[in-house]
């Protein structure tokens, strides 16, 4: 019988921003803990049962919201009242900020010393950047990462926000958190998280960082093994204009590779090493590849060691049954597994998790409205009751009484 997600217990208090800190809260509620985001007040509203619409933020799976003022004495109460009784703080916010509204580390730590507050932010704290706004393009440009993203003789190209954002950023964030977690095992302290996106994706680009001294990658952007210049590590188009990715590096790969197009005979083989013979044995693949239907090399290549597989499309793998699109956690805990993402039975096997899983599947966001099930997360964590301990003012909660609730 499986147990209760690791983090179940942990009660994380989220003040609102885009991509990273979100995500960072995300992984925290998928692995049982209890999140609830701080969104801006919003003065027209007199009740939480009068919603306004969700904000932007997709990432908000299993979070509820409560709506402060954190420009106001009350508001800034109200939060210091919380954080006596909370385990992390996400701060999504430019350097100072938090410091600003009067809730800076120092403070929030004095409220709680067991607190651990991840800060997430896109430049250095301590940097030249530091002051400047910024996307998750400019954190990878001047981290070193984007320079050795593209195809040879073309600009560099971001991966999406993908790189800075999630893996450098929110997920780097979560990985912080976590260890702060173990920290205050031994010592009962708390601390302050700091992670960037610009130290978040080098540290990821360990291993092409120092690549650039080998011969993997001592060659112009587009030229290496790993970055489109090697034509046995490349995707190629098919007959139906889907394509196909191909990653057959080692001598084996290779050689079933070759097999699988009919290749074999032409000594392809003993010059695949040879870039000099890399634009033609480039040449070949595209016209091997484009003689057939992505669905045709399948066939060709599914159960085999070619390291050929499908370009697969979300749209195709949310809807398509024989695409393995079914959204998972993404690690498998055997005893304690996380929350599931897709919706299904109970017993369901531990890979995909434990309980009824969300809307939409993971493929889908209803978002989160301000307000939205935060009176009831304050209830379970502080006993408070709306309208005795809580009340809304200027759209904002605060401590105290009203008449209107």
């Amino acid at each position: 019988m499986t147990g209760p997600p690791p983090l179940s217990g942990l009660r994380v208090l989220e003040f609102a921003g885009l991509a990273p800190g979100p995500f960072a809260g995300l992984m925290l509620a998928d692995y049982g803990a209890t999140v609830l985001r701080v969104d801006r007040a919003l003065p027209v509203k007199k009740h939480p049962s009068d919603l306004p619409p969700p904000t932007e933020d997709l990432l908000t799976r299993r979070k509820t919201s409560i709506a402060v003022n954190l420009k106001s004495a009350s508001g800034v109460d109200l939060i210091k009242r919380i954080v006596k009784d909370i385990d992390i703080i996400v701060d999504p916010y430019r350097p100072g900020v938090l410091e600003k509204l009067g809730l800076g580390p120092d403070v929030l730590l004095n409220i709680n010393p067991r607190i651990i507050i991840g800060r997430m932010t896109g430049f250095r704290r301590d940097g030249k950047y530091k002051h400047m706004a910024g996307h998750d393009i400019n954190y990878i440009a001047v981290s070193g990462v984007l320079s050795m993203l593209g195809r040879k003789d073309e600009k560099p190209s971001p991966p999406l926000n993908i790189l800075g954002d999630f893996a450098g950023g929110g997920a780097t964030l979560f990985q912080g958190l976590l260890l702060a977690l173990l920290a205050r095992q031994r010592s009962g302290q708390g601390q302050v998280v700091e992670a960037n996106m610009v130290d978040g994706s080098a540290y990821l680009t360990t291993f092409p960082r120092l690549a650039l001294k080998t011969s993997i990658f001592s060659r112009p952007r587009g030229e290496n093994l790993l970055d489109s210049g090697c034509p046995y590590y490349d995707t190629y188009e098919t007959k139906d204009g889907k394509y196909v990715a191909v990653g057959a590096l080692e001598p084996q790969f290779f050689a079933r590779l070759i097999k699988g197009l009919g290749l074999e005979g032409k000594g392809l083989e003993e010059t695949r090493e040879d870039r000099s013979t890399w634009s033609s044995l480039k040449n070949s693949l595209e016209s091997c590849f484009i003689r057939k239907t992505r669905a045709e090399w399948e066939e060709i290549f599914d159960g085999t060691d070619a390291c050929v597989t499908p370009v697969l499309g979300m749209r195709e793998l949310e809807t398509g049954h024989n695409r393995e699109g079914d959204q998972r956690p993404s690690v498998v805990l055997s005893e304690t597994p996380s929350l599931a993402i897709k919706r299904g039975a109970l017993d369901r096997s531990v890979c995909t998790g434990q309980g009824n899983g969300v809307c939409g599947d993971g493929w889908s966001s209803r978002g989160l409205r301000p307000h939205d099930g935060g009176e009831q997360t304050l209830r379970e964590w502080m006993g408070w009751q709306p309208g005795r301990d809580i009340s809304l003012q200027d759209g904002g909660l605060v401590m105290g009484r009203s008449s209107k609730l």
